[in-house]
């Protein structure tokens, strides 16, 4: 059985898991954004800032699961 820890240590500064997911989720969603935009592939949502917040969400939920886990 292997220990994972609760806690993330970045530079000697212990963060919750949560943190680095919810960070890395907001970096690559506002980079998506910026390609649908760029491509004009954003016209064809009715709300582009909810389509945003919910691939935040997504990513957040991605990053949290793979790369940081619990």
């Amino acid at each position: 059985m292997t220990f994972v820890p609760g806690e993330v240590d970045i530079f000697g500064v212990y963060m919750p898991p949560l943190l680095p997911a919810a960070t890395l989720g907001v970096i690559a969603a506002l980079l998506t954004a910026r390609l649908l935009n760029r491509s004009r592939l954003s016209r064809h949502f009715f709300l582009p800032g909810l389509v945003t917040v919910a691939l935040v969400t997504l990513y957040t939920a991605l990053f949290g699961t793979f790369v940081f886990p619990i």
